[in-house]
């Protein structure tokens, strides 16, 4: 059955498939001439029309007032021979849709109107049906109409309304598309890289150009003979602009077009590029250069210039843009606009397609507005003048592009982009590797400098944690089947004290290591609990997310284990594991040389504390304190020592010396020194001559010992200190006042190089002061001088005694020693400071009487003795303290000379004194049974405490002690 009336093709189809037609139209490439562009919007009209052919015109040519044929579809030529100029004052269809900027629709089919004097209808050519009719629309533009397009369509078959709308969508899209206002030159050329000389007179510059001369009035182009043959166009149709118009490649007529209607509208020189059809059919490259003349009231009459052949150029050019558009690396062209003129296959992968980009504002493409600081660097780069490189991650890939900005003379911007992403890889494994390096050596470097097993936790904190960006490191020595915590970083004390002494058997990952010897590396929570249910309470102590189990291996024996611990779940890569477990071994003999060094640290030092007082004894003449500190970490023990020894009558021994030298032979030569002023000091003898036998014990070790030493003796009843120095730098006395003095002349030389007799230094100390005997370790160094270390210890003193905080004698110790050796100041040498606050013994404790040289003394002295312990309220003491003076002064009268001198001294013990006049040294003798004497010393040595003989200035004194009842024994401080 036929079709009705007013159905046919396109009517009543669902609106679905206009659009899809126009989704395949919005889908055409970007990088179509205008002609492609209306054949397309052509070939969809007339399918949705089910029209017979389309024709597409353009408003746009060189004489006012003419629609040119652009492109037909589907129509034979000896139909659009008619159409091919048209006037847009007519009243044909295409000229109609332009004047009244609307669709129309004529049922009839006539030939359109031709030039003034034409015939107004031509009859059809064969073919075309009786009754056909043709509709078309214009093709809008910014300035009125540009063309119109033309569907040829079925009889009686006019179009409804969906598809009238449809036709001019297709209309607008077109009209969108068409680049008229675009300057023709090669394909994709940027005008940088094409010669734009300054259009010059209307004359042949060379053989290859030919003048022109054109009648705007008539139309007829009359054309130098010279420029026909420059461009090897056909002579005889060449009469009238409209046939050079027709030889103009269709891509390229549209902007020849607008050209000339810009020209005609402004006035001024015309210059242009574009395409002609040679008289064998090919076509050819030609330069129109010209300008337009004007009549007395402005209107322009004619258009004079010169046509040259640049064909020659453009196949140069075309070699040129080929090898730009295919080259490796990237290539894009800007204007002065900043809209992209020329970008090649490489960029266009990059940034887009080729037909979306040129043409397009360089912001406005994505891919560059997410590279960062692009448009900073290429306006500078143009405002600049300077060249500019720089290397980018590209975004949403894994590449790596560096970006080369050439700004050209007519500013615009040339960009090179080259893929850098091998060399990136490249240089990241070869800094990978010389980070591996470094990292290797720093650890190296400090696990050298490392003594001992603290040092060396330290030394892996800083070089492996932050390389690693791990949270925390536990070392563990293997000792006795356990593992004891050597160290731990990134971990709450209590933590380290839950693991330390952990048997080396318990379930936890670092017994797989020690048993398999090879690296174990847990990288979440999850599968340490999964593997070691029965350990899993340790994860949520230590807090930790993932670890490196590494086996710390010396010798082919196990020492222990290193953990490293990150804050979250971790997968290990393997450079990851390669390199920790290389560093592992590096850890493991730094450890085993460390524990080493304590082992015989700690024996050194175990040593050198027993040749010293272990504690000081507490008196009542003195109460002292002492601070020993090495020099700095070592398994040589140094020679500083000092002790304080109790002597008779309350009185007091200190001394402090300093063996030259580290080692086990200076510590031994400390030891002998310390027992020898020991055993001097019991025999009671001045300072000078105790110096006197040191100094021979010395210098019987041989030329390479020496030694300083200072020995003062503290008297309570008089307060005087005297002391003798051998080459050791004097006592500093800070008075309670707060003044601080260091009394005597300059010290006598060392032991071993001492030539006695030294001299004495005797000074009287007021109740309370304070005395500070020191090696020259706490007051001289390789930056400081000793008389700048003095005077800094002064200054220490003073203040405190100011401050009122010398009650605490160990806490001012602590306090001096920190202020002058503080732990970023210690030297090479030991040091040694011992602080002693002096006590006077009362007058109302001492009691003291003459007695006559004869028998009777003993008499006197015992009266004197019971009404003093009476007073004293010392009444059970009397008979064994008369028996002791009876004693005492009966061997003076029979054996000595006087003066004689009785002196009972009340302290934590009850002291009697007989001095003489005479140098006898009493000794206790075994008597016989038929001797009558002799057995008076046994007597005194029976009943008290102890007893001695010390010498003075003018004899001896004999002194004996005992215990007063109820008063507590001296104990020792510790020292």
């Amino acid at each position: 059955m036929g079709a009705r009336r007013g159905e046919g093709p396109g009517r009543g189809r669902p609106d679905s498939v206009r659009a899809d037609r126009l989704r395949v139209l919005a889908s055409l490439d970007d990088d179509q001439g205008d002609a492609d562009v209306l054949l397309a919007a052509l070939h969809h009209a007339a399918g949705e029309l089910g029209g017979l052919g389309a024709m597409a015109h353009l408003r746009l040519g060189v004489s006012r007032g003419v629609l040119r044929l652009n492109v037909s579809s589907g129509l034979p030529r000896t139909f659009t021979r008619l159409w091919e100029t048209i006037s847009d004052a007519g009243a044909s269809a295409p000229a109609r849709a332009v004047r009244e900027t609307g669709t129309v629709w004529l049922p009839t089919l006539r030939t359109p109107e031709q030039a003034p004097g034409a015939p107004s209808a031509v009859p059809l050519p064969s073919g075309m049906p009786e009754g056909a009719g043709i509709v078309a629309v214009p093709l809008p533009g910014p300035r009125g109409p540009l063309g119109a397009l033309s569907v040829i369509t079925a009889p009686s078959r006019e179009p409804d309304p969906a598809q009238r709308a449809f036709l001019a969508d297709v209309a607008r899209w077109a009209a969108g598309r068409l680049r008229l206002a675009a300057t023709a030159r090669p394909e994709g050329l940027s005008p940088a890289l094409l010669r734009q000389p300054e259009p010059g007179p209307a004359r042949a510059p060379d053989a290859s150009a030919g003048s022109y001369d054109w009648d705007l009035r008539t139309g007829v182009l009359a054309i130098e003979e010279r420029a026909v043959e420059a461009l090897r166009i056909d002579r005889k149709p060449v009469d009238l602009v409209e046939t050079w118009g027709s030889l103009i490649h269709p891509d390229d007529r549209p902007h020849v077009y607008h050209e000339h209607e810009e020209l005609l509208r402004t006035g001024g020189l015309y210059d242009a590029e574009f395409r002609v059809r040679r008289a064998d059919g090919s076509y050819g490259w030609v330069r129109d250069r010209g300008r337009v003349i004007t009549d007395d009231d402005g209107r322009p009459v004619r258009m004079t210039g010169t046509f040259e052949d640049t064909s020659g150029q453009h196949v140069a050019l075309e070699s040129v843009g080929r090898a730009l558009r295919y080259m490796s690396d990237g290539f894009l062209a800007v204007g002065v606009d900043w809209r992209i003129e020329f970008v090649n296959v490489t960029a266009e992968a990059l940034l887009g397609s080729r037909g979306g980009l040129v043409g397009r504002p360089l912001w406005d493409v994505p891919a560059v507005g997410r590279v960062p600081g692009l448009e900073e660097r290429c306006r500078r780069a143009v405002e600049e003048g300077e060249p500019a490189g720089f290397d980018v991650p590209w975004p949403d890939t894994d590449r790596w592009y560096h970006l080369r900005l050439v700004p050209v003379a007519d500013g615009g911007l040339t960009l090179y982009v080259a893929d850098i992403s091998e060399r990136r890889l490249r240089e990241a494994a070869e800094r990978a590797a010389a980070e591996r390096a470094a990292l290797v050596g720093q650890l190296n470097r400090r696990l050298a400098r490392a003594v001992t097993a603290h040092d060396v936790v330290a030394a892996v904190a800083a070089s492996v944690l932050p390389p690693f960006r791990a949270a925390g490191l536990v070392v563990f020595a293997l000792e006795n089947d356990r593992l004891n915590v050597v160290g731990a970083v990134g971990y709450p004390p209590e933590f380290a004290d839950r693991v330390h002494g952990l048997p080396a058997g318990a379930a936890t990952p670092v017994r797989g290591t020690l048993r398999s010897g090879t690296p174990r590396f847990v990288e979440s929570a999850r599968a340490y609990a999964a593997d070691h249910p029965e350990v899993a309470g340790l994860v949520a102590a230590g807090g930790k997310g993932a670890w490196a189990f590494l086996p710390l291996t010396v010798s082919g024996r196990e020492i222990g284990a290193a953990v490293v611990a990150f804050e979250r779940p971790h997968r290990f890569d393997e450079e990851e594991r390669t390199l920790l477990t290389a560093l592992s071994g590096l850890i493991a003999q730094a450890l085993e040389r460390a524990r080493l060094f304590d082992t015989a640290t700690t024996r050194a030092r175990e040593l050198q504390r027993a040749l010293l007082p272990r504690a000081l004894p507490s008196l009542p003449a003195v109460t002292s304190a002492a601070r020993y500190l090495p020099a700095g970490l070592g398994t040589e023990v140094g020679g500083d020592w000092y002790d304080v020894i109790p002597l008779s009558a309350d009185r007091v021994a200190l001394v402090i010396g300093d063996v030259m030298g580290h080692g086990m032979s200076e510590a031994a030569t400390m030891g002998r020194l310390r027992t020898a002023v020991r055993t001097l000091s019991d025999l009671e003898l001045p300072p000078d001559e105790i110096l006197a036998r040191l100094n021979d014990i010395v210098g019987d070790l041989g030329e390479d010992y020496l030694a300083t030493c200072l020995y003062g003796i503290y008297d309570p009843v008089t307060g005087h200190f005297c002391y003798a120095s051998a080459g050791h730098p004097p006592p500093a006395i800070a008075r309670p006042d707060g003044t601080v003095t260091y009394p005597g002349p300059a010290p006598d030389l060392p032991l071993g190089v001492a030539a006695p007799p030294f001299d004495t230094v005797e000074t009287r100390l007021p109740d309370g002061s304070l005395l500070a005997l020191y090696t020259d370790g706490l007051v001289e160094s390789r930056d400081r001088d000793i008389d700048d270390g003095m005077a800094d210890l002064a200054r220490v003193l003073a203040g405190a005694a100011r401050r009122g905080r010398t009650g605490d004698l160990g806490t001012l110790c602590d306090a001096t020693t920190g202020t002058l050796l503080p732990e970023d100041l210690r030297t090479s040498d030991d040091a040694v400071l011992l602080l002693a606050r002096t006590h006077r013994l009362a007058a109302e404790d001492v009691a003291t009487w003459p007695l006559p040289e004869d028998p009777i003394a003993a008499r006197q002295a015992r009266e004197h003795v019971r009404g003093q312990l009476a007073a004293w309220d010392l009444g059970e003491l009397e008979m064994t303290t008369e028996l002791i003076v009876s004693e005492l002064i009966g061997n003076v009268v029979r054996h000595a000379r006087g003066p004689v001198h009785l002196r009972l001294l009340r302290s934590r013990t009850l002291i009697c004194e007989v001095s003489d006049g005479s140098l006898t040294t009493p000794r206790i003798r075994h008597a016989s049974t038929a001797d009558e004497g002799g057995r008076g010393l046994q007597l005194v040595a029976a009943v008290a405490d102890r007893w001695g003989t010390r010498y003075t200035p003018d004899g001896k004194c004999i002194w004996a002690e005992q215990t007063i009842p109820g008063r507590a024994p001296d104990r020792p401080v510790p020292s």
